[in-house]
């Protein structure tokens, strides 16, 4: 299939998980994938670097470019942006990805841990599309994907872990900030956030491997994804969508292929969702 022949989607954080899999998806659609993540040597616990992703881009029908990039590092972000634009002569979609996990409370949680989640969360998000915009401005079909959750104040949520909620609820509102800015621009901006928890290496680390079985594969969140990016000018601007409501408005109806166990039907609602 070639629907995104010629697009170029920049994903950050996508050596893995969920980034990993919008890059697999995107590229079986014809498109060109910047990989953009820290990972460009194996680890010992956690599969996949730029290179395996880059490489499995193309068996799928994309083209890749592998970028080592610590999204908190300004320059090297911007440099990054000029070579994907160097390399495919478009930046059409950028995907903030890249996000850290930490489920503490704030009496638990040093003020490093909570200065490196804020760096990453929302800093990083902050970078990265400060420095696609000129990029994003000359696409046909330009738009913003943020994963990140809608704003819930309920003080059930606000309670456990108040310093992942801030940036979390940071990177939406970054992104909600955007789609009004970028309004003119014809560049649309969107969260999008999981009904149910996702078997990816981050949360079993940081929550347990047990969740794994209560959750959907990434793939779903691909599929998502997807259907954004081929969603032409700003209909979906200024929403925080959620993947099966998204998916179900698209005419998707088969939600058991997306469980990570089919014989598990006590699937996890994720973080900041309510029924």
């Amino acid at each position: 299939m070639t629907a995104l022949k010629g697009v170029t989607v920049f994903i950050t954080g996508s050596s893995r998980g969920i980034g990993r899999e919008i890059a697999l998806i995107c590229a079986q659609q014809g498109a060109n994938i910047v990989i953009a993540a820290k990972s460009d040597q194996p680890h010992p616990k956690l599969a996949g670097t730029i290179h395996s992703v880059a490489q499995e881009v193309e068996e799928a029908g994309g083209k890749a470019l592998a970028i080592k990039l610590d999204v908190r590092d300004e320059e090297a972000v911007n440099l990054a942006m000029q070579q994907a634009f160097e390399t495919f002569g478009s930046i059409d979609v950028l995907v903030n990805n890249a996000s850290a996990i930490v489920l503490t409370r704030l009496q638990d949680t040093d003020t490093k841990r909570f200065d490196l989640i804020n760096s990453i969360n929302v800093r990083g998000s902050f970078v990265c599309s400060k420095a696609a915009i000129p990029y994003l401005k000359k696409s046909r079909n330009p738009h913003i994907i943020t994963l990140s959750p809608p704003i819930n104040l309920a003080s059930h949520w606000l309670k456990p872990y108040i310093p992942y909620t801030i940036t979390k609820y940071g990177m939406t509102l970054l992104t909600m900030g955007l789609a009004e800015e970028l309004r003119d621009d014809g560049i649309s901006a969107a969260t999008l956030w999981p009904q149910t928890s996702i078997a990816t290496a981050a949360v079993e680390f940081a929550i347990g491997k047990e969740l794994l079985k209560h959750s959907r594969t990434p793939r779903i969140m691909a599929e998502a994804a997807l259907e954004i990016i081929k969603t032409e000018g700003l209909q979906l601007s200024g929403q925080t969508l959620i993947d099966e409501g998204l998916l179900k408005e698209r005419g998707f109806t088969d939600f058991n292929q997306y469980k990570h166990d089919p014989n598990c039907d006590d699937l996890m609602r994720d973080l900041f969702l309510d029924a």
